[in-house]
């Protein structure tokens, strides 16, 4: 074995040079650079720790395909006119080519992994100023993820680590003034309110009596989250005010509607019990179960996704199953950076169900964006250009499907220029399993929780929070950690061990590792435990005890087992190449603590944990939609301008980029990985009609079944925008009508509804949008008796 450098460049050949060619047309089309005449795309490997044998044997093995590549050793050749650069990962960030190269590297040498650090060089001939340089190398290199490489061949591939200091106590915290505690509250960049910090203050001056650390703080700004506790949806509503207007009395007939089903479920308790968004998104679903109209719903105190028990046929015989289904986005991560939020938007989506040991079998994709065609000179600053998000995002979530092995049954994304603000990224994915193969148990004391998959770095960090923050034109230069990196051969993997019943009759209960990383979801699984920091898995060695605790690192489970199954499990996991560690004990403190380096530097009441903060307040106004403006009396302008002439009026319409087709944005995604789709997503007789929905079998291993699911979408960005009651309403009666459309059974139908509005802030107008939005999906599944049992 040999600590030298090596270096190999690897570029396509000419015919099979289809990414350089796209980054010249590009360049060319987008940037105006017309000057270009040809740009390269080579990639680069870095490789230390292996012998001179195995680095030739690794020349065409692993490093490049003969047929397809080039292949340069140590030197690349290029002209002394090229101009010239290269990009690489940030530090921290997981590199999957580096990762996969060097796992290759160790299958063929049968010994310890190597370590292989990659780049894109790029190279551009023809009259390039210096101007025009630095105008590529801004478009093709965004901050939050990558930054310009050396040229020069490193001496060392060996990581540089700083040992980390103790975790601190925050001194002075139980003493400090209002005005300190703002201060704390800008200088840490938290998520939570000052008064949110005040009653942490309080706790910890009356109940703990003494100051926290500064790992504790972290925990609780993360578990607290609005994206982990869904605090504004929990908010109460003391005002409620309807303006008067035209289109306003369905409102103010869904809200008496919402009251009088309050009074039906809760009774007398009802007048002590808060009105909040999220009783008038779980209102429809609970008065359904309570008139006995819900009998599918499987509950239990795991909440992986939404879930229903369905008897399924499999070989003529009848069997029960369990089908979860759930919807996810990744709005802020896709619009910083596109490749990596989109993918993890479908990772995270898959690993929700995952977690409830059913296997995800068919994914659905909808996005909103700006118009993609805009030039690159008018992006907003601080933002991406649309084009640039849109083919990245597109890029990563069909990548991240493709190698997991997810067909993705249907792909749409509508535009609207409300989406240049902030993008809309939302997968939706649904699986299934036999119900006998999922055993859920109450943890007990002494039961072990083991870290199933991924290592920890520090990729993801204040991601929760961060989904929690209002967002400013720094966040794209200053939010590179809360962007996690997908790694889908790994949650493959996990896919597979969580398939053998074998492994899954041994989880006594299960939680991904999504939002707040260790602190919740471990920290969600019981009520007492203790958790070993230093037992977590880690990419590299430098991560602090707080990095440890909150790190969102992708493709992570934690599932607590029996001790004398402890073994069995980590058996089961090494078959399938993944990483099994224990991480935690159950324990009957009522307490969450964390040890590092054997010192606690969390320990928290469970109690005080649950509380959640403090519940916020706010009041609502709901304003009536503009009259002269009415949706639905408005005609498209392009098609308007083309009146009395119907002909040109028609196909004026058809160019709207929400009418014309988008065969070529779904032909990015593989539909038919794992031979149960039912329906491609284009058909008829020259197969370019979009189907309505996507319709997939249940993934049976042995035998065959003709039980199918069906899932469809409902949105229309211009109708709520016009009217936020009216979009959500008719989104319901949208998805409802496809899934007929399709042959489906509408009083079998289950919804998941997606939220998407602006920062709600103090304004009572703002959030009359979200609570209109609720009253409209409400109403619809009250009149169809149809439930939203999830979101």
């Amino acid at each position: 074995m040999s600590d030298a450098v090596r270096r190999i460049y690897v570029e396509k050949r000419r015919g099979f040079d289809i990414e350089a060619r796209d980054l010249f047309q590009d360049l060319k089309e987008n940037l105006r650079i017309h000057g270009l005449k040809e740009a390269r795309i080579v990639n680069r490997y870095d490789i230390s720790g292996i012998s001179e044998g195995e680095y030739a044997m690794a020349w065409n093995l692993i490093f490049s395909e003969p047929p397809l590549d080039y292949v340069f050793d140590e030197e690349l050749p290029v002209s002394p006119e090229d101009k010239v650069f290269a990009v690489e990962y940030l530090p921290g960030q997981f590199d999957q080519r580096a990762d996969s190269a060097a796992q290759c590297v160790q299958i063929l040498t049968q010994k310890e992994q190597p370590l292989v650090q990659t780049a894109r060089v790029i190279v551009l001939k023809g009259d390039i100023s210096d101007e025009d340089l630095a105008k590529i190398k801004n478009y093709c290199i965004n901050p939050v993820e990558s930054r310009e490489a050396s040229l020069v061949k490193p001496e060392t591939l060996e990581m540089e680590t700083v040992v980390p200091e103790d975790v601190a106590f925050l001194a002075g915290f139980t003493s400090m003034s209002p005005k300190e505690l703002h201060s704390l509250l800008e200088d840490l960049g938290l998520a939570m309110s000052l008064e949110d910090l005040v009653f942490c203050q309080q706790y910890f001056r009356d109940s703990e009596k003494r100051n926290p650390t500064i790992t504790e703080i972290r925990v609780l700004d993360t578990y607290w989250s609005d994206h982990c506790r869904h605090t504004t949806f929990m908010s109460d509503i003391e005002e409620v005010k309807i303006e008067e207007g035209r289109f306003t009395a369905p409102v103010k007939t869904a809200f008496r509607e919402y009251l009088a089903s309050r009074e039906y479920l809760y009774g007398e308790e009802q007048k002590g019990r808060k009105i909040c968004l999220m009783d008038i998104a779980l209102i429809g679903m609970k008065e359904l179960k309570k008139r006995g109209k819900l009998t599918d719903l499987d509950e239990s105190d795991e909440i992986n996704a939404c879930s229903i028990i369905v008897t399924a046929e499999v070989d003529g015989r009848r069997e029960e199953w369990l089908v979860m289904f759930k919807n996810e986005t990744h709005n802020h991560p896709t619009e910083i950076e596109p490749f990596g939020g989109a993918a993890t938007c479908l990772g995270g989506a898959i690993r929700d169900p995952l977690s409830g040991r059913v296997y995800v079998y068919q994914a659905l994709r909808v996005t909103g964006s700006g118009d993609p065609r805009a030039r690159v000179e008018d992006t907003l600053p601080g933002k991406l250009p649309q084009r640039k998000i849109t083919t990245g995002a597109a890029a990563g979530f069909s990548s991240y499907g493709n190698q997991i092995g997810l067909a993705t049954g249907q792909v749409a994304e509508v535009y609207n220029q409300g989406f240049i603000a902030k993008r809309m990224e939302i997968g939706a994915v649904i699986g299934a399993a036999p119900r006998k193969n999922v055993v859920r148990k109450k943890p007990a004391e002494g039961d072990v929780v083991l870290l199933v998959g991924g290592k920890t770095g520090r990729d993801g960090c204040g991601g929760a929070t961060g989904s929690s923050k209002e967002h400013t034109m720094e966040s794209l230069y200053s939010c590179g950690a809360e962007v996690q990196k997908g790694n889908p051969p790994t949650e493959r993997k996990i896919q597979r061990l969580f398939r053998d019943p074998r492994a899954s009759k041994l989880i006594k209960k299960c939680n991904d590792f999504g939002a707040g990383g260790v602190s919740v979801a471990i920290g969600e699984l019981t009520d007492s435990l203790d958790i070993n920091l230093d037992a977590v898995p880690k990419k590299y060695e430098g991560l602090d005890g707080t990095e440890l605790a909150i790190s969102e690192s992708q493709e992570r489970m934690a599932v607590v087992v029996a001790p004398e199954d402890v073994e069995t499990f980590c058996s089961l996991a090494r078959e399938e190449n993944l990483e099994a560690a224990v991480v935690a004990g159950v324990t009957s403190s009522g307490r969450l603590k964390m040890f590092w380096r054997g010192k606690p530097i969390v320990d928290l009441s469970r109690g005080f944990l649950n509380t959640s903060g403090v519940r916020q307040k706010t009041r609502v106004r709901v304003l009536p939609p503009d009259e002269e403006n009415c949706y639905f009396e408005i005609m498209p302008e392009a098609a308007a301008a083309e009146l009395p002439d119907l002909r040109k009026a028609w196909l004026a319409n058809l160019r709207d980029l929400n009418v014309c087709s988008q065969k070529g944005l779904a032909e990015r995604f593989d539909s038919t990985i794992g031979a149960g789709t039912v329906l491609m997503p284009f058909g008829g007789k020259y197969q370019e009609t979009p189907a309505l929905g996507m319709v997939a079998r249940l993934p049976v291993l042995d035998g065959e079944t003709s039980t199918a699911t069906a899932m469809t979408f409902g949105y229309n960005p211009a109708l709520a925008c016009w009217s936020p009651f009216h979009g959500a309403m008719y989104a319901v009666v949208e998805a409802v009508t496809k899934i007929v459309a399709l042959g489906g059974d509408y009083r079998k139908v289950r919804l998941t509804l997606q939220e998407y509005f602006e920062k709600l802030g103090k304004d009572p107008s703002r959030w009359g949008k979200p609570f209109s939005a609720l009253l409209g999906a409400f109403y619809a599944q009250k009149e169809l008796e149809v439930p939203a049992i999830g979101g």
